[in-house]
């Protein structure tokens, strides 16, 4: 493997990213700081976390 995009869990999680973003959208205007924030942050870091520990791997 050459990269951490090759990496089923990796597409997975980008995929359910994109899915909460989509889904955050439709959140009151009032949320948009907190709720949905925390929502959107909680979601990239499952994909990042992947990238960080492949980032990682030594030899």
């Amino acid at each position: 493997m050459n990269s951490f995009r090759e990496l089923l869990f990796w597409q997975k999680g980008m995929e359910l990213v994109t899915s909460v973003y989509s889904l955050t959208d439709k959140f009151p205007k009032e949320e948009l700081y907190a709720l949905t924030s925390q929502i959107r942050r909680c979601s990239i870091s499952i994909p990042s976390n992947i990238a960080e520990g492949y980032g990682r791997r030594h030899k």
